[in-house]
């Protein structure tokens, strides 16, 4: 689940542990009760737009125009005060170090600004009066550089220490080093010009000078790797797919398969009619999303699906061994998000769309085992199953940012806005529609609550959820339109950076249009997720919980769903079904996951007649 205006928990500690960026959507990620101006997908999560940095170019060439200068100046007075001349053809620019790799904002990181006068390149410890080496309390005549420092700081007096410490194991930026080396330019050229006492030997300036000639051949090729890295800069920028769009991908591949179980598929007598089971299988499903941003603070999602993973509900007799992953398109390509997503204010976004806008994708997620391709491995451990009431595609959604811990999201969503029919089945007013709430709260750090209230309107019996009891009626009646009621809440708590528990439950209750009486359904779940075990930025989860479950049915005789191969008699589901499942994924890369998991339905369809259902997959994600 994604807000609109950011995308996982609610919360977040003020220290967590590193997460992988794949895992760092629902586990470690910063807390969705701030505002954000990029708006995110539910499952791929497109990181922010970042800007071109432009100033080492400007670092760069203010040092060389500063410090060329000077070296002229010295050189100057160096052939003035002394017969050994310097070659004409050395070049005395100081050129800025740059790292072999092209990322070089780390090594600039003050702005334009920050470097537009020469103060701003003072180091932060101004020179002290100098003191004799031999009297600093970190250096000692054994040290290898001892003989340096003495040479340097006793006789031209550049050495920058404070106290009575050098601190000679301490890195210095180059912003240090450039002004040191001014220090010692100046320094220098002071000593050349009154000369007094014969301070400077000739043997110094000869070595000056040795030294000045065999650096040039290290700052040419300091030089050319600059004019390469530029250049490749240059050729990225000219090549790239498009200023404003970038492409984000999944791909998941899988195997999977089932037990063999008796099924008692009409519960007059608790005698098995059925035998359920699947094949093992090697699957796939793939997501790509295309993030268009305009302005920056606006995002054009474009998602893209293909797959040949459906359903085993048919296989087995029951819709509760659903995977999260499936994706059955048949691998034809298929337009799953076209939605745009703007802020309206600082704290107000709105998303609208064709495809993709649905209380899933607009409410703030607040289970940190929630994603097909790196969460849970069941369908029901994605999410509270009320927020899929409806099975909404298009529509209107806000999420408004109250205050830095209470947020609310809204949603209007219709399954097919596109039907352009019967108004019975279809259209944006028409068919089955859904309108609903979210109120997230954070009332700490580690608290993350979401508060769900749904009104949907359905022209047939379904719930549209796809998970337990989703038929509101017998198989056998006459269908009939229904308006369902639905509240529910989500919560996780931190315990601690690796450790989280979390619970949800679940009501909704369902009137028909043209009888009497109402279905009743519950369903609730307990989840414990471990980040980082055995290793940063894997996952280990434990779900414990009941699919959603007919506790009452009143409406006429022959209708009621629970008591339909007994003539449809009111009354609810006699027995309970339980869902326990376990996985575990390990971040192989930053780019790929392995997740084995298993789970077990006992009572499966709340039949206590049916065998236990055990579900097994092994599941490899890539994300790009």
């Amino acid at each position: 689940m994604a807000g609109v205006l950011t995308a996982g928990p609610a919360s977040v500690p003020k220290k967590l542990s590193v997460q992988s960026p794949i895992q760092s959507e629902r586990v470690g990620q910063k807390s969705t009760q701030e505002s954000s101006s990029t708006f995110p997908d539910a499952d791929l999560t497109p990181p922010e737009f970042l800007q071109v940095d432009h100033s080492i170019d400007t670092a760069r060439s203010y040092i060389n125009k500063k410090y060329q200068s000077t070296l002229y100046k010295v050189k100057e007075k160096l052939q003035s005060k002394n017969t050994h001349t310097l070659p004409e053809s050395t070049d005395l620019r100081i050129v800025a170090a740059v790292p072999d790799e092209p990322d070089m904002r780390a090594e600039f990181s003050p702005s334009v600004d920050d470097i537009s006068s020469p103060d701003a390149l003072e180091s932060d410890d101004p020179m002290t009066q100098v003191i004799p080496v031999s009297q600093l309390d970190d250096v000692q005549p054994s040290d290898w550089a001892f003989g340096a420092l003495q040479s340097i700081g006793e006789r031209y007096g550049c050495v920058n220490y404070a106290g009575k410490t050098y601190s000679g194991n301490r890195a210095i930026s180059r912003y240090e080093f450039a002004a040191g080396l001014e220090a010692c330019l100046q320094q220098i050229d002071e000593l050349i010009t009154s000369n007094r006492d014969n301070t400077i030997e000739p043997e110094d300036l000869i070595l000056l000078q040795r030294l000045q000639a065999e650096v040039k051949e290290e700052l040419a090729q300091l030089q050319q790797k600059v004019t390469g890295i530029q250049g490749k800069t240059n050729e990225i920028a000219a090549n790239q797919f498009s200023t404003t769009t970038r492409l984000f991908g999944q791909a998941i591949f899988s195997i999977q398969g089932t037990n063999s179980n008796d099924v008692d598929l009409f519960p007059r007598d608790g005698v098995p009619e059925r035998q359920g089971r699947t094949n093992l299988t090697f699957n796939n499903s793939v997501q790509l999303t295309l993030a268009t941003s305009f302005t920056g603070r606006d995002l054009l999602l474009t998602g893209l699906s293909a797959g040949n993973l459906g359903s085993n509900a048919s296989s087995v007799f029951t819709n509760m061994g659903r995977l999260g992953f499936e994706s059955n398109t048949d691998n034809n390509l298929v337009i799953n998000d076209l939605s745009y997503r703007f802020a309206l204010s600082d704290n107000l976004g709105v998303v609208v769309g064709t495809a993709g806008v649905n209380p899933v994708n607009t409410f703030r997620g607040i289970n940190p085992l929630e994603g097909s391709g790196d969460g849970a491995i069941s369908l029901f451990g994605q999410r509270n199953p009320i927020l899929a009431i409806g099975n909404g595609t298009g529509g209107i959604g806000f999420d408004w940012q109250i205050s830095d811990r209470i947020s609310l999201q809204g949603i209007y969503s219709s399954e097919i806005p596109s039907f352009p029919g019967n108004n019975r089945l279809g259209g944006l007013f028409g068919g089955r529609f859904t309108v609903g709430t979210q109120l997230t709260l954070a009332p700490t750090n580690n608290l993350d609550i979401g508060i769900h209230y749904l009104y949907s309107h359905s022209p047939d019996d379904l719930l549209g959820t796809g998970i337990g009891d989703a038929q509101l009626i017998s198989p056998f009646a006459d269908s009939t339109a229904f308006n369902t009621h639905a509240v529910g809440a989500t919560v996780a708590w931190r315990v601690n950076p690796n450790f989280q528990l979390g619970a949800w439950g679940g009501y909704s209750v369902s009137h028909p249009e043209n009888l009497s009486g109402s279905v009743d359904i519950t369903n609730w779940m307990l989840f414990a997720a471990f980040p980082n075990l055995l290793r940063s930025g894997n996952l280990g989860g434990i779900l414990v919980g009941q699919p959603p479950k007919i506790t009452s049915s009143t409406l006429p005789d022959g209708f009621n769903f629970p008591n339909f191969s007994e003539g449809g008699t009111p009354g609810g589901r006699r027995d309970t079904s339980l869902h326990i499942e376990m996985f575990y994924r390990a971040q192989l890369t930053e780019h790929l996951a392995l997740t084995p998991g298993f789970l077990v339905v006992l009572n499966p369809d709340h039949n206590a007649a049916n065998d236990s259902l055990f579900v097994g997959t092994l599941r490899a994600t890539f994300r790009f």
